[in-house]
């Protein structure tokens, strides 16, 4: 059946012809282009509070290594159609609870459509944690303080501050346009190390590192009419975890937009975290080795934009959408969630969490979702490709959508929402951490989600006007 489903999604798999490679001749620079507009903020933390990414820690933050940001890029095309990407310094925003009210207000507010806006986040692992859904703090009993109510509600006002940043923000955006040219490219940076197929505590005695890995930096940069740098978008596909201790930092990424906007004075520095969800930087857990692999990076991303980059027409077109995704197994009865919350269960605690979450759901008469309506967009800003998925996406996906679209597709996870690992179909038959789980914890998606999303992605391409043919 694998064999089966690959094969199916590889008969999609040709790029014929695309309507936007016309030629672009201007040699005047008379000819309109593209408008942009930049707006950042720091959204570091004002006071000490519990931190995302790692279950393990058990006390609030304790200082800065450097500030948190969050970053505006709005552009508008000769047609007038506009676009906005924001980038944080975060872990993510759970589900849509979050992101769903901060894409209503920017509708009601600018007029954009969900296809026009993307909210992305860096997956650092040394930022705050953010504001859940109601249910995720309705279960009985309290933990060690992690969950008290006042660290609560230092993330329901930190949570509810940094939303209406990112509204000010697109605003901010919107109303600083200018005349602009943008360009795209493709960079190469060879940090990530997929953690699946390579031991970290083993990495300092092999010689050849195996499994698969996506070391492209996609570049996209944004100049005035008169050559002026106004900013650089950039990703990578590794998760952002070289550090692990109790400061806010952007780690490697953070490292990187301070190198970029250091080198090029006025610019502002965007990075978008790609489909790295099974890739580790390695070594870590050293802050200079998160400066070095932010170097490396800011490295990879100048030799790209000191050299001739590809122009992109003024052309912009969008797409979004949701798919039904399915689960393997039905959700858990109320009796296996109270074997799984026993004290000698096996089962981690932030596991035993989430089932005192799932089982105060059925207490309270409500079910366990069996599908999760998951989030898909695809851009064309000119020539240039870009897919963008939610949740921790595996390198897979990377690699199956150049082969469709060519190498030069951008490719941008941990956006809009974040639900959990979005497994390959190969790491689904494997196993493993990134294969067992889903927004329901006790059941692993279903083995179709890679051609279910896949499919679904070269439909939005269509939407937009990309011209796909069967081989």
């Amino acid at each position: 059946m694998r064999k089966f489903i690959l094969i199916y999604v590889s008969c999609f798999l040709f790029v014929l012809t695309d309507h936007y490679a016309v030629t672009f001749n201007d040699p005047q620079g008379s000819f309109p282009k593209w408008k942009a507009g930049v707006a950042r903020r720091v959204i570091t933390p004002e006071e000490p509070m519990l931190m995302a990414g790692y279950a393990s820690r058990n006390r609030p933050s304790e200082g800065t290594l450097h500030e948190l940001w969050a970053k505006a890029l709005a552009l508008e095309d000769l047609e007038g159609k506009q676009a906005v990407l924001v980038t944080t310094d975060l872990i993510g925003f759970r589900g849509s609870y979050m992101s769903g009210r901060i894409f209503d207000r920017i509708n009601k507010k600018y007029g954009l459509s969900r296809d026009q806006f993307i909210l992305s986040s860096s997956h650092t692992h040394t930022g705050p944690e953010l504001l859940r859904p109601p249910e995720d703090y309705l279960y009985e009993g309290e933990l060690s303080g992690q969950n008290s109510p006042e660290e609560r509600e230092k993330i329901s006002n930190y949570s509810l501050r940094l939303e209406n940043i990112i509204i000010e923000l697109v605003g901010e955006a919107l109303n600083s346009m200018v005349p602009a040219q943008l360009f795209s490219g493709n960079g190469v940076a060879r940090f990530a190390v997929n953690r699946r197929n390579n031991v970290e505590s083993e990495l300092t005695s092999v010689t050849q590192l195996s499994g698969p890995a996506d070391h492209s930096v996609p570049v996209l940069k944004v100049s005035g009419v008169s050559g002026e740098s106004i900013a650089v978008v950039f990703g990578y596909a590794c998760h952002a975890t070289v550090l692990s201790f109790y400061k806010w930092s952007g780690d490697y990424p953070g490292f990187a937009q301070i190198a970029l906007e250091k080198a090029f004075p006025g610019t502002t520095a965007m990075f978008f975290a790609g489909a790295g969800a099974d890739q580790n930087p390695l070594p870590r857990r050293t802050v200079g080795l998160a400066e070095q692999y932010g170097k490396s990076l800011s490295a990879a991303v100048e030799a790209i934009i000191s050299e001739p980059m590809q122009e992109l027409t003024p052309a912009l077109s969008t797409a979004y959408s949701k798919i039904e995704l399915h689960f393997a197994k039905l959700p858990p009865t109320r009796e296996e969630l109270l074997k799984i919350i026993e004290e000698s269960s096996g089962y981690p605690e932030y596991l035993k969490i989430r089932a005192r979450i799932l089982l105060n759901q059925l207490k309270s008469g409500r079910s366990i979702i069996t599908s999760y309506d998951y989030p898909v967009q695809f851009w064309r800003i000119g020539q240039q490709n870009m897919v963008i998925m939610g949740g921790e996406v595996v390198v897979d996906y990377s690699i199956r959508l150049k082969e469709i679209f060519g190498e030069e597709l951008f490719v941008m996870a941990y956006a809009n929402e974040g639900m959990g690992y979005i497994p390959s179909a190969r790491i689904i038959t494997e196993g493993g951490y990134e294969g067992s789980g889903s927004p329901v914890f006790t059941t692993p998606w279903a083995s179709d989600i890679e051609v279910s999303i896949i499919h679904e992605i070269i439909r939005l391409a269509r939407q937009t006007g990309l011209e796909l043919y069967c081989q």
